[in-house]
């Protein structure tokens, strides 16, 4: 079967790279801008580092801000109904993955307006037209969604999470400017961070994995692994490193998926508000002992990414063993919870299990699960 490989069409990297927003815009033809971004963002005068550029040229724009840190149905409503009171044709996503994964809904709906009940999205859905024109602006190094296929809403009427995966839905412009992520606090830049490592180890080992995607995933892990407690501490180079890093890592997962730490992951989001990096942070070491048994051949390659001392003359169980103790000691450093004590009930556990079953990143794990098994792995980290 021949594999796949969906990427922007035209990415922008580097201090300065927001300077090719307004010549884009204009060489597209584009005549007004809906700016989708969240409420801090533009509080702490994030967004303004791009819609100074539009004044200056005198583009028009309208901003929408009803974004929350996990994007509901409703946000998702609602933007669609202010994009097409905007009379915009054009979006420039700037934000973390809440803020792209509503812009890509409200894209693929204003070009696809079959698919208006936000819920027909889930899964693979058969839409017929690219999304509106979006250039996508990160401002968190972590979930790579300005690269992604991919998009999350919360459903919180049925209190979970809901992965739509379509072609269509990729910007068609990214621009990766490390200047946008240098105001992230500690904590963001710790979870958001450790949400890329997740996309690279997991997409390293899952079922879909081809030599392709295998290259960015370990450039994407050195990257990653390197720079993060940089990033962490504030330096340069290790913003500059993460923001490379976590869309290197997008280029991969986004085209063979992921597994049973981001299915389980996404419930906790859904059910507590849990940032979803500090989810995949301490459910990861937790996926790869699960998975040890058929992919720990395959923790070797990862380990001598993270730089793992000594690990050549390990052997095959020594070196898996040795990996993971890696990635747990780079989630203690950035300050990461090593478990899920206070936030897990006890009574939710088999809910989030059925949800993370039937989560669509739950089939690419390479090693074939059941709710059963799952609602051991939740219970081990309470």
């Amino acid at each position: 079967m021949a594999d796949r490989i969906v990427l922007n069409p035209i990415s922008y990297h580097g201090h300065g790279a927001i300077e090719n927003i307004v010549p884009t815009l204009n060489a597209r033809g584009c005549k007004k801008a809906f700016v989708a971004t969240d409420p801090g963002l533009l509080k702490f005068g994030v967004t303004k580092k791009v819609t100074d550029l539009l004044d200056a040229a005198g583009f028009p724009y309208a901003v929408y801000s009803d974004i929350k840190p996990n994007p509901t149905i409703e946000n998702v409503q609602t933007g669609v109904a202010a994009f097409r009171a905007a009379e915009a044709d054009c979006i420039i996503a700037i934000g973390g993955g809440s803020a792209m994964d509503t812009s890509k809904a409200i894209g693929i709906i204003i070009n696809n307006p079959a698919f208006a009940d936000v819920r027909s999205l889930e899964g693979v859905a058969p839409t017929k037209k690219h999304a509106v024109f979006t250039i996508a602006v990160p401002t968190t190094a972590g979930t790579a969604a300005e690269v992604t296929i991919n998009y999350v809403i919360t459903d919180v009427e049925k209190k979970r999470k809901f992965v739509c995966v379509d072609t269509n839905d990729i910007p068609e412009v990214a621009v990766v400017d490390p200047d946008m992520m240098s105001s992230m606090p500690k904590g963001l830049t710790a979870s958001t961070g450790m949400d890329a490592l997740t996309h690279a180890i997991e997409g390293y080992i899952t079922k879909g994995h081809c030599a392709i995607s295998d290259m960015f995933h370990l450039e994407a892990i050195r990257l990653i692994s390197k720079s993060l407690r940089g990033a962490v501490a504030g330096t340069p180079e290790g913003r500059e490193g993460m923001a490379l890093g976590q869309y290197i890592a997008g280029m991969g997962f986004s085209n063979v998926g992921l597994g049973i730490v981001h299915s389980m992951a996404h419930g906790l989001s859904a059910l507590y508000d849990t940032p979803h990096g500090v989810a995949c942070a301490i459910l990861l070491p937790v996926g790869l002992e699960y998975n040890k048994p058929v992919a720990g051949e395959r923790y070797r390659a990862i380990g001598k990414a993270m730089e793992v001392p000594y690990i050549d003359s390990m052997n095959d169980a020594e070196a898996a063993d040795a990996t993971i103790a890696a990635v747990k000691q780079l989630s203690k450093d950035v300050g990461i919870p090593e478990n899920l004590h206070g936030i897990l009930k006890e009574e939710d556990i088999l809910f989030l299990s059925e949800s993370a079953f039937a989560d669509a990143c739950r089939p690419g794990n390479p090693r074939d699960t059941s709710v059963e098994e799952i609602v051991e792995l939740y219970k081990g980290q309470m």
